[in-house]
């Protein structure tokens, strides 16, 4: 594999100056298919490695075992059960990734919301036809937004539930009004 530095100093010498495939091979040291692949090459040569192994890789179905029996368990005391004899920093490192995978959900979790990080809005669909002219009568929705760390809720009346309106919606109540609780 020829480094990045050599493909393009290979390609300069023989696209632009000339200099033969048979020449660049005996400087660089390459065989001249190397030299020839190098010439023809549109993009530079690029060295991918394969996935790399790891010593826990072997006891990750007996960590995630631990786990699930005791997702409290310390990392010390895993390393004991499972005879592990290496370092524990790549062991710790491995605990730390599948620990919360195995701790069951809290029911009494409450999510919490910064102020502005969060709206639901909804459209409602009331009963009563509302005369919009010419005798006509229709029944048109309402916008609704709830703000998530407030649970302030507010609504407007829009035409239609086209895109535009309801983005029209989403202003009015965000920037022209008061929001009432």
């Amino acid at each position: 594999m020829i480094k990045l530095e050599e493909w393009a100093e290979i390609r300069r010498l023989h696209l632009a100056e000339g200099v033969p495939i048979k020449e660049l091979a005996r400087w660089f040291g390459l065989s001249r298919n190397t030299v020839r692949s190098a010439v023809r090459a549109v993009e530079p040569p690029r060295r991918e490695r394969g996935p790399r192994g790891s010593s826990v890789d072997v006891f990750e179905p007996q960590i995630r075992s631990l786990l699930a029996q005791w997702p409290s368990m310390p990392t010390p005391v895993i390393a004991e059960r499972i005879g592990w004899t290496r370092s524990l920093t790549v062991l710790k490192d491995r605990v730390r990734q599948l620990r919360p995978l195995s701790v069951p959900p809290d029911p009494a979790d409450r999510i919490e919301y910064r102020p502005g990080e969060v709206a639901q809005c909804d459209l409602w669909f009331p009963e009563p036809e509302i005369p919009v002219g010419a005798g006509q009568r229709r029944v048109l929705p309402v916008l609704a937004m709830t703000c998530g760390h407030s649970r302030v809720t507010d609504a407007v009346m829009i035409p239609s539930r086209k895109a535009g309106d309801i983005l029209a919606g989403m202003w009015e109540i965000i920037g022209g009004r008061q929001l009432r609780g």
